[in-house]
């Protein structure tokens, strides 16, 4: 095992953008060989380690950052044949960056303690944009002592870190960050797409919102596709979006909480993905829904 390795497993949109900064505070990194990578060579160039299976990274590092999809990826990279638990040495601290269930999360962490490692969620809030600066949001579950340690690795590639409790409270606030972020989104994209219908100027359905109760982050990242057709760095998939209500809404129910306006909005993004839109980005609902 190599003390100073900073394993991967997720190198995407976000998680390229994390083994990036990683590298760029001069830590070592490795990370797991998968079609759904963004392009590798500058991090194969600047060092980074390649590996075949989540089990041959464990094998070699101890500290591990997961970024993929949700909890059932999750729990196939730590619990799968050739996943971290069957490689993984004692102590090493498993990072989960991935937007999870929070059941499903405190679950994986158990599995993780008694195989002798320790676990911190710690899902992000921004975009690629931000990744790719070292400047994510990150929340983060776990105990505190282990946040402490791993603290310095954090902000290598956060601008903001937030302890919010024990571990499964990074993915409970972050699911409630993405419930609102996307619900904004939701409504924004609706309301827009009534506006065009009813012969509105964008520029005056976007002045006009930006100047009162529309004025915000979401409307921000909605505008460069308001005004000017592009995506722009609002780069998060209609299924992502989803996905995410979907968690949400089964965290609530499991909660007891109330979920009505959930549902609601799940099914909106669950109609364009049930209509094969669903690698589109978010800001393109509002053609979809026009």
């Amino acid at each position: 095992m190599q003390a100073d390795l900073i394993g991967i497993v997720g190198v995407g949109l976000m998680g390229h953008g994390i083994a990036s900064s990683i590298q760029r505070s001069g830590r070592r990194i490795a990370f797991v060989d998968h079609p759904g990578n963004q392009p590798t060579d500058a991090l194969v160039a600047a060092g980074a380690e390649v590996f075949a299976t989540p089990a041959a990274l464990a094998a070699h590092c101890d500290t591990i950052v997961l970024c993929v999809t949700g909890s059932p990826q999750v729990e196939a990279v730590l619990t799968g044949p050739d996943g971290v638990l069957a490689a993984i040495r004692p102590k090493t601290v498993i990072i989960d960056c991935s937007t999870a269930i929070p059941d499903s999360t405190r679950r994986m962490a158990a599995m993780v303690h008694e195989a002798g490692g320790r676990m911190l969620d710690a899902p992000m809030t921004r975009t690629p944009k931000e990744a790719a600066e070292g400047r994510l949001n990150l929340l983060v579950g776990g105990e505190r002592a282990l946040f402490e340690e791993c603290l310095p690795l954090l902000q290598s590639f956060a601008e903001n870190v937030t302890h919010a409790g024990p571990v499964g409270s990074g993915h409970v606030m972050k699911l409630l960050h993405n419930y609102v972020s996307l619900g904004f989104s939701a409504v924004l994209c609706e309301a827009a797409a009534a506006a065009g219908k009813a012969g509105i100027d964008p520029a005056t359905f976007h002045a006009v919102l930006a100047q009162g109760g529309g004025k915000g982050v979401v409307l921000d990242r909605l505008a460069p596709f308001i005004l000017d057709g592009d995506t722009g760095n609002f780069r998060f998939s209609i299924s992502n979006a989803a996905k995410d209500i979907g968690y949400y809404g089964t965290m609530v129910e499991t909660l007891g909480s109330a979920g009505a306006i959930a549902t609601a909005v799940e099914g909106t993004y669950r109609g364009q993905v049930e209509a094969g839109e669903g690698e589109r980005f978010v800001p393109e609902m509002i053609r979809l829904l026009s």
